[in-house]
């Protein structure tokens, strides 16, 4: 198996203040991730994931170890040909439009198409731009620069695509749209690496998940081995009537978390309601996961 993405006790300090007070944001992070596999880093704010994002796209310099794409060293702007990459707050020239910033995107990566614009074309339909293709992105929502600047990272073939929060400012339906295009990239064999904050809208997408705290890689998990590892659930019904474990969510849905061994009595008071069961599922949780995991859950 070819290793996309190799990391070796990579550490990343900043110096701070006047008195040039030295600020660790990455405290020695060992990882390999496969091709064609999707890995996220998840973990809470000032964590380090995008510390470590920027160092294997080039944006920032690691002060010790290693990381390399493919077999070749961060250090080379070679190593990042074929790599689609989607900041958290993407800056694009304003002045320019999609199909500007699209085909820019493709001839500097020597993307070989029959048509640039074409190749342009498909993914600003799928990405719902085709209407604001030839605008300046000036006048863009901050949802519309997102999609932009994802549909410019999928344009070019991408061998890898590094997202950074791809999520962020988008609404329901845009989100919902870029876990189905990122889902599609994965399963036709493509490599991807994301942060995250928000594990439900991307849950379905991680082959694995890197929790990190304080610059530290604390645990690697596959979704299914948090979900194992989760002793409660989550569950939610349809009903006029109170259950006792139940709480008022939206006008006659109700929520509630249970124990796996209690389970089958609160169904059972359930059914006796009269409510419809309409989802059981693990109270699986980003803080709740990454908390247990690192040994720091408390009940």
């Amino acid at each position: 198996m070819t290793v996309a993405i190799a990391v070796n006790d990579l550490k990343k300090e900043y110096r701070r203040g006047w008195q040039g007070t030295v600020v660790p944001a990455l405290r020695g992070i060992s990882l390999n991730i496969d091709q064609g596999e999707s890995f996220g880093f998840v973990g809470p704010n000032g964590a380090g994931k995008s510390t470590a994002i920027k160092i294997l796209i080039g944006v920032a310099e690691a002060t010790s170890g290693t990381a390399a794409l493919f077999g070749v060293p961060v250090s080379r702007s070679i190593a990042r040909m074929g790599v689609g990459y989607v900041p958290e707050s993407p800056y694009l020239y304003d002045y320019l439009t999609p199909m500007e910033i699209l085909t820019m995107s493709l001839r500097l990566h020597q993307v070989n198409v029959s048509s640039i614009r074409d190749q342009c074309m498909i993914w600003l339909d799928r990405l719902d731009l085709i209407q604001v293709a030839n605008m300046a992105i000036r006048t863009f929502s901050k949802g519309m620069t997102q999609r932009v600047t994802i549909a410019q990272a999928l344009c070019i073939k991408p061998r890898l695509l590094v997202l950074d929060e791809p999520l962020s400012g988008l609404d329901p339906i845009g989100r919902h749209d870029v876990v189905d295009i990122l889902a599609e990239y994965k399963q036709s064999g493509g490599t991807l690496l994301f942060t995250s904050h928000v594990l439900h809208d991307v849950e379905r997408l991680a082959d694995r998940f890197g929790l990190i705290h304080k610059g530290e890689l604390r645990a690697v998990r596959s979704p299914a081995e948090l979900a194992g590892e989760e002793e409660s659930l989550t569950v939610r019904s349809l009903g006029e009537k109170p259950v006792p474990g139940m709480r008022s969510d939206l006008a006659g849905r109700w929520v509630g978390e249970v124990s796996r061994c209690d389970l089958w009595a609160l169904l059972d008071a359930l059914r006796a309601s009269g409510h419809v069961v309409l989802e059981v599922r693990p109270a699986l949780s980003l803080e709740s996961a990454f908390m247990k995991v690192t040994g720091a859950y408390r009940k």
